[in-house]
Formats: C-alpha cells, sequence, structure tokens
C-alpha cells in the first residue's frame, strides 16, 4: 500500500467515525431528554363568576361572591408564588406561599377572609371583574400568560356577562 492511498484510507476511516459519532450525538439527546423532561403544568382559569347575586352593594358577602376559580389538572403540585391574576383594567392579585397541589382547584374571591388550601380572598373592598365585559388573565412567576377568560363586549360569549360565568379564550368554550 503507497503513503497516498495510507493517507487516503485514514482520512475515509476518520469522515465514517466522525460522522457515526455525529449521528450517535444527535440522537442520543433526543431518547434521552425524553426520559428527562420535566412535566408540564397545566393550570387554568376553570370558572368565573364575576356577577354576585343580588344588588352590587360592595359589602364582602357581595364582594366574595365574585370569584375566580384556578385548578391544576396535571398530577404534580405546582408552586403559584408570585403568579398573577388579573383583569382588563391592570387590577393584579398576585399569589403568595400557595401550593396547588395535583388535580385541585382553588377559588379566589375578591373580598376579605381567611385563606384555605380551597378558597383565597383578595381582600379588596371593591368589585374586580366588571359585569358587562372583562378578561381575567392568569400569569406565571416569570410574566408569561398561562390561560386567560373573557366575557361581554370584547369577550367571546356573546351574552353580556348576565349569568356570571366567564369563557375561556384559548378554547372557547364556556366554564361551568
Amino acid at each position: 500500500m503507497s503513503a497516498l492511498q495510507s493517507v487516503s484510507v485514514r482520512r475515509l476511516t476518520a469522515a465514517a467515525l466522525t460522522a457515526g459519532a455525529l449521528v450517535s450525538v444527535a440522537a442520543l439527546p433526543a431518547s434521552a431528554d425524553q426520559d428527562r423532561r420535566p412535566h408540564r403544568q397545566r393550570v387554568e382559569i376553570s370558572n368565573v363568576h364575576y356577577d354576585a347575586p343580588g344588588r352590587d352593594d360592595r359589602g364582602n358577602h357581595s364582594l366574595n361572591q365574585e370569584w375566580v376559580d384556578i385548578t391544576n389538572t396535571g398530577r404534580h403540585s405546582v408552586n403559584l408564588d408570585d403568579w398573577t391574576l388579573s383583569n382588563r383594567d391592570g387590577r393584579t392579585y398576585t399569589f403568595h406561599r400557595l401550593r396547588l397541589e395535583g388535580h385541585s382547584t382553588v377559588r379566589v374571591h375578591t373580598g376579605n377572609g381567611r385563606d384555605t388550601h380551597r378558597d383565597i380572598y383578595q381582600d379588596r373592598r371593591h368589585e374586580v371583574w366588571n359585569d358587562r365585559s372583562d378578561t381575567v388573565t392568569l400569569r406565571n412567576d416569570r410574566g408569561r400568560v398561562v390561560d386567560t377568560a373573557s366575557w361581554g363586549r370584547g369577550g367571546h360569549d356573546g351574552r353580556g356577562g348576565h349569568d356570571g360565568r366567564g369563557e375561556h379564550e384559548g378554547r372557547g368554550h364556556n366554564r361551568r
């Protein structure tokens, strides 16, 4: 075998080994990633009651009849610390020290009350959600929109907000 042939064989062998290594490296992260992929958070606005029954007298009982349900549809608990719930006008509630267990719901009331694992209170003295039309936006601790629900003009339900139930924008169905 000549020196020229020997160099060519070495180059071809090196090229084949390099190509094989690249293919195996490219395939490895895809299969390894499936095993290491973190669980996806599945938190959503599951129900909105924006129009308290009876006269809106700004009393605590009336304010607490205005609420938003946040549901974790996943198996794993989700830390909601520093997540926010806001209306179209920018009134914002920030969650503190709340871990939402898998397959569970927390109801966020507008008025004052004692927080539990099922009910939390914004401690406000005025309504947050507009009875005619509004949008509820849930954002994670990085400020990214997780879910929204709208009603009335500018919303998608076309009912003018008379029954106190919001519509989920992302999926286009009423939450009941």
